[in-house]
């Protein structure tokens, strides 16, 4: 089966979440088990730069630029395939591939992210080079209107082009965009209704998603009940009960290449199920290279994350006292909302040698993090799946996590009956409040002052197994239930 997965990001070569890890992991897996998976990501600087081995395959026509744009194919490192749509005046701009430096989306944005829908159909089309893919796998809001011109040209046909599959990694990011900028994206009147395009007088490119592709999928089995309910619906429930046939939940997988604690590259010392000390090295090397107390007995909270409410982290910077008053040590490397940013950068100035915050991202240490830190935090609001539980359970961190999404689906609280049967992995609370995240850090605390348990809670956690044989075997069988 012929695959092309369409999104905006792919790892290496570009990353703002976990969207990026799983283009540049699934396809992968994909071309493992059989299937001919290909990528088609928008011209940004640096996917074009890290391209390889790119060959021009096509002039695409003027569409939502004044000028042609050239489609190239290239390859990932491990080999799979890309097609990269080199559209300057659209994708070769500062700041993140969604805003200026100042973190200002573009106002064009729908003009941009159209063009990447309609260049995947053109290819669904036969119309810019041999191959064509038997599935279109459009990956959240910036490839949704890819569903919308697949319809469109099967309506002009009379038959399918490809089968349509969409997946949702986060449902709070819509794509929203004035109602009046509909006319400019080629397609029929009468997909700006509340059963296509239209969402209380605005554009909607998720809603093309999720109205028009023949199957829809989001990346937990929690997640997928969650989001039929308004709690959870970002105003989209009621399309998604409406179509709730042909929704389904499927788990992300980890790379198992990139998050290989025995061979990491950017470890100080290495270690695996069997083998744990290098993780006290590299505990012991995080704690110098950071400036943090060196302190081996202390409990190390890792925080590798977007700054936002909805991760949790206002809970995290509330609790910091109690934390520290227990002789805990807590590094956070992300960046986000100025208020949190501001709050844990008071906190690394009032504490030193207990918290260190570093702003923005840097993957080499969010690896180093992961691999020193005891316990992960990741108390979010909301959380479709989550990837971070997954690599910190792949390093030895133990996750403190909320019961939601993903987490609810990876995250084995450290109860006594859990740990009786040997199937506890970390620390959960049900309710998004300081007094339920205060209590899951006590746990913490209070599993760490017996090693013994804490060693074999650790070793359970590193030894479940998240790749993306089962998710890629999983997506398959939606494949050939939308041709259907």
């Amino acid at each position: 089966m012929k695959i092309l997965h369409v999104a905006a990001e792919c790892f290496p070569w570009l990353k703002t979440g976990g969207l990026a890890d799983v283009i540049g992991a699934l396809p992968t897996a994909q071309r493992v088990q059989g299937m001919d998976a290909r990528i088609l990501l928008p011209g940004f600087p640096a996917i074009r730069a890290g391209l390889l081995d790119a060959k021009r395959v096509a002039v695409v026509p003027p569409h939502f630029v004044a000028s042609e744009c050239v489609l190239w194919q290239g390859k990932l490192p491990d080999g799979t395939p890309v097609y990269v749509i080199d559209a300057p005046s659209l994708f070769d701009r500062p700041g993140n591939p969604y805003a200026d430096g100042d973190q200002r989306p573009y106002p064009d944005n729908y003009r941009r992210f159209a063009l990447l829908g309609w260049v995947a159909v053109q290819l669904a089309a036969g119309q810019l080079g041999g191959w064509r893919p038997d599935v279109l796998h459009a990956h959240d809001w910036h490839a949704g209107l890819a569903a919308a011109y697949l319809k469109h040209a099967a309506l002009l046909r009379g038959s399918k082009l490809a089968a349509s599959v969409f997946t949702v990694h986060n449902l709070a990011y819509q794509g929203l965009f004035p109602g009046d900028v509909f006319g400019e994206l080629s397609l029929p009147g009468n997909f700006f209704q509340y059963d296509g395009l239209e969402f209380h007088g605005q554009l909607a490119f998720i809603k093309s998603g999720l109205q028009f592709s023949d199957r829809i999928a989001t990346v937990s089995p929690t997640y997928a009940r969650e989001i039929q309910s308004a709690e959870h619906g970002c105003g989209l429930d009621g399309l998604l009960r409406y179509r709730v046939a042909h929704l389904t939940g499927i788990l992300n997988g980890v790379d198992a290449a990139s998050w290989n604690p025995a061979a990491d590259p950017a470890l100080p010392g290495h270690f695996d199920v069997e083998k744990t000390v290098g993780k006290a090295r590299c505990k012991a090397c995080l704690q110098k290279e950071l400036g943090l107390a060196c302190a081996p007995n202390a409990l190390l909270f890792g925080v590798v994350s977007r700054l936002t409410e909805q991760k949790g982290l206002n809970l995290v910077l509330a609790g910091m006292q109690k934390l520290l008053a227990q002789g805990g040590q807590l590094v956070v490397l992300g960046s986000g909302e100025p208020a949190l940013e501001a709050g844990f950068k008071q906190m690394e100035q009032d504490h030193p040698g207990s918290v260190v915050v570093r702003l923005g991202f840097e993957e080499p240490l969010s690896h180093r993090i992961f691999a020193g830190a005891d316990v992960i935090m990741v108390p979010s609001r909301f959380e479709p799946c989550g990837l971070t539980q997954m690599y910190g359970m792949r390093y030895g961190a133990l996750p403190l996590a909320r019961r939601t999404g993903g987490l609810a689906d990876t995250v084995v609280d450290c109860s006594l009956e859990n740990l009786a049967d040997g199937t506890a992995c970390g620390f959960v609370f049900e309710r998004f409040e300081q007094p339920d995240f205060d209590a899951a850090v006590q746990r913490a605390f209070v599993l760490y002052a017996k090693p013994p348990i804490w060693r074999e809670v650790r070793r359970h956690a590193m030894g479940r197994q998240f790749d993306w044989a089962a998710p890629a075997q999983a997506y398959l069988a939606l494949y050939r239930a939308a041709h259907k």
